[in-house]
């Protein structure tokens, strides 16, 4: 922001009146008339322009009356000078009892202005700085900003910088504050050299620490300038990387910047001493609470002896132990480990003190950062109310469950220590994220075929955690209008009931000879059973009606046949479908967003016949397993299988059979593998009654900055899909139609997922390769989905 050039007198003055309320900011005890002493009979303010002269005399600690001397009139002086009101202060006692209190009142600021900013936003710079338009100038103040500044730019790399403040006198004892700002150049990095290191590489040790060396092509980096905090912070991720090796000894003998001598950049040098590797000793366990057996607790401990010693394992240990003692019923547990080496045999043991902690209640629950969703609704995700102990494991499982909302990109639980030491506060900080979506999703299939679909949903409604969904979806498959509404708290209790309404209608034209169309509406309800299972009921009523081409029905009189099997042409028509059914869940995942370790598994079936036309039992299981070898590398497995099969006579019917392929089995087109009809000119796709199909999926590091919100995977998928009744493999009635092919063969694909966290939503990019398929089988190369939130 730039000042008005018509105020340089003003500037100049300015400056001659910030030199002098400088000097006359420094101790005022010289002013005082310390020779004098005496009974007060009146105090008298004079000088103050802006001040009231009441305000004065109520932060004066004498009054008319009392007799004062010398040090009673020097704390007087320092009490005023406190309030950081006024520039200087005499206080003077008359021959006439008047104690005369004579005032220069600090300017106020009207406005701070920040000039010369060019690498770090004014933003930035007022969110630092601690004066405030319509706050006291004070030389202290704006010397202590002035050092605010100058970190902040050194942090960011710019040594050189210079801050001058000046300021403009206005009328009514205000100034305008102007930083003047000299950024200087940025200060790279010219090198990273390291020193004393011989089982670890230059290399190696270059990838443990944040410091860069600068290069052109780092546009983007912050990490390739000087910064003295980065320094320490790099000593650490050393110490870090070496004790996680088993380099218990290691330590930092000195970490140097040295300053070119053209001034261009630092060179900074990193000295080590690495020591001998060590191993884990002895492990035990010593409990001071009768309840807690020891012996028990070493078995809970995810170390052996002999294993390579690491830090970050001994605090999975104490974690471990911390968990197990909280969820015997041990809230207030303090476990500390305590260590031996044995530089002889190169082993560390480690005891584990596990003491019972002070008990701590939970004196209050606050909630920030929730700029739309309601506090009841985080509330009613807690474990623990004010009032209860505080239980880390179940402070811990509150903030899961904040997380599996789905709210928020980011939920973090801080303890708040209180006024008394048996009492703490918790502070639940949330970061809203979109939950409103627009999605769109493509593919381009082998045979260039595009599949289109739109649609819109808010799953946080009015902030109230209802999901609400009113979506008209259109494409190439599909065109859909939907309305869906679940209240995840039923009657206040924790049941989680949903209304349904739909009508949709599929063009499988391309995959196969039929159109379906359906017009129908459901409810259910869930709620949990244990902690980690919960179960759901549901019901559904449609209308479905199989469309199929009058033409591909009609007889030839010279064959007597058809173009489709009269199986399937006697398929024609509407049905009604009155359908039940139940789903369970148990769910051990660590984090219901990022799992890095446990399982899910899902059990769902469905019947129908309960009314309607229709009668078949469908059963469905899916499962996943993830295992965190690193931030980076996350291996996920997961499964899922499935049965139809009708009952009461009834063979199951082409629309309610299983498809796969698309994004339920990458390399493969919607409907793409399974059953098939090769009859005459056309290729259709049956579906069929059984399906098992297995993903393998390896998270790798992209090893760009995790702000691009790039991520990369490596999959494989794998299953089959068949199984068809006798009657719908017949060309006519006990005729088999050869063209007809389901084998339950296994079909696979390999390949790599690119996901982008880009400025429109989230992409994915899929590219298979095919292993394993059948000829009849239609397979493609590439995938791609995206949506964009609100």
């Amino acid at each position: 922001m730039k000042h008005s050039r018509a105020r340089s007198a003003a500037i100049v003055s300015g400056l001659a009146l910030m030199t002098g309320s400088m000097a006359l900011s420094l101790p005022a005890v010289a002013y005082a008339q310390a020779a004098q002493s005496g009974v007060v009979q009146r105090i008298v303010v004079q000088g103050n322009e802006r001040i009231e002269a009441g305000t004065v005399l109520s932060y004066l600690p004498i009054q008319p009356g009392d007799t004062v001397d010398a040090p009673r009139i020097d704390v007087a002086l320092k009490t005023l000078f406190r309030t950081d009101l006024f520039a200087d202060v005499k206080i003077d006692l008359q021959q006439n009892g008047d104690l005369v209190v004579r005032v220069v009142e600090n300017p106020i600021i009207n406005r701070v202005i920040f000039e010369g900013n060019k690498g770090v936003k004014e933003e930035k710079l007022r969110d630092e700085v601690t004066i405030r338009p319509r706050g006291i100038f004070t030389r202290a103040k704006v010397q202590s900003d002035v050092q605010r500044i100058i970190e902040l730019y050194r942090r960011s790399g710019r040594i050189g910088v210079t801050v001058t403040p000046k300021i403009v006198e206005l009328p009514q004892k205000r100034v305008d504050l102007i930083f003047e700002i000299n950024e200087g150049p940025k200060s790279g990095v010219l090198s990273v050299n390291f020193l004393g290191n011989k089982q670890f590489s230059d290399g190696d040790l270059a990838d443990t620490i944040v410091t860069e060396q600068s290069r052109w092509y780092k546009f983007l980096s912050n990490n390739d300038n000087y910064d003295p905090d980065r320094i320490e912070y790099d000593k650490e991720q050393l110490r870090k990387f070496y004790r996680n090796k088993g380099y218990y000894d290691f330590r930092v003998v000195s970490a140097v910047a040295e300053l070119a001598p053209d001034k261009n950049g630092f060179v900074v040098t990193y000295t080590v001493e690495e020591g001998e590797p060590y191993k884990f000793g002895k492990l035990t366990v010593d409990t001071e609470m009768k309840k807690l057996d020891g012996a028990v607790l070493a078995q809970l401990l995810p170390i052996r002896e002999g294993q390579t010693y690491q830090d970050t394992a001994i605090e999975s240990a104490t974690d471990a132990l911390t968990f197990a003692a909280g969820a015997a019923g041990f809230a207030f547990v303090d476990v500390r480990p305590r260590y031996t080496p044995n530089p002889a045999t190169r082993t560390v043991d480690v005891t584990f003190q596990v003491k019972e902690g002070p008990r701590v209640y939970i004196d209050r629950i606050d909630i920030i950062g929730n700029t739309r969703t309601l506090d009841y609704v985080i509330r009613r995700e807690m474990n623990v109310t004010e009032g209860d102990a505080y239980n880390r494991v179940l402070v811990d499982r509150s903030r899961n469950q904040i997380r599996a909302l789905g709210f928020f990109k980011d939920v973090k639980i801080e303890e708040v220590p209180s006024a008394t030491p048996d009492r703490t506060s918790l502070r639940v900080q949330v970061e809203e994220q979109p939950t409103g979506e627009l999605s769109f999703s493509a593919g381009y299939s082998s045979v260039d075929q595009l599949v289109i679909d739109l649609g819109v949903s808010e799953r946080n409604f009015r902030g109230r955690g209802q999901n609400v969904r009113a979506r008209v979806s259109v494409g190439s498959l599909r065109q859909q209008i939907d309305f869906s509404f679940t209240e995840p708290r039923f009657l206040g209790r924790d049941l989680r009931a949903g209304l349904d309404l739909y009508s949709y209608r599929y063009d499988f034209s391309n995959q196969t000879a039929f159109d379906t169309a359906s017009l129908g509406g459901g409810v259910r309800l869930g709620f949990p059973l244990t902690q980690n299972a919960s179960m759901s009921l549901r019901y559904t009523l449609r209308s479905d009606e199989v469309i199929i081409d009058d033409s591909f029905c009609v007889v030839d009189p010279s064959t007597g046949l058809s173009v489709l099997s009269s199986s399937l042409c006697s398929q024609r028509g509407s049905y009604l479908t009155s359908l039940v059914g139940y789903g369970l869940r148990v769910d051990r995942r660590n984090d219901p967003i990022r799992p890095t370790r446990g399982f899910y598994v899902d059990l769902s079936q469905d019947l129908a016949g309960v009314a309607g036309d229709v009668n078949y039992l469908r059963t469905e299981f899916g499962g996943g397993w993830y295992y965190g070898f690193n931030k980076d590398f996350v291996l996920q497995v997961t499964g899922t299988a499935g049965y139809i099969d009708g009952w009461g006579g009834d063979s199951v019917r082409i629309n309610d059979r299983f498809y796969k392929g698309g994004n339920s089995f990458r390399g493969f087109e919607v409907a793409g593998l399974g059953p098939r009809d090769n009859t005459g000119q056309r290729t259709d796709a049956l579906g069929g009654k059984a399906y098992a199909i297995g993903s393998i999926e390896l998270s790798v590091p992209t090893f760009l900055p995790e702000q691009y919100g790039i991520k990369a995977a490596v999959f494989t998928d794998f299953g089959t899909v068949g199984m068809l009744d006798d009657v719908d493999k017949e060309l006519r009635p006990g005729v088999r139609n050869p063209d007809i092919h389901d084998d339950l063969s296994l079909r696979a694909s390999a390949g790599l997922s690119i996901m982008w966290r880009s400025p429109m939503g989230p992409i994915r990019f899929d590219f298979s390769q095919i292993l394993a398929k059948e000829d009849y089988d239609k397979t493609e190369t590439f995938r791609f989905s995206t949506s964009t939130r609100f």
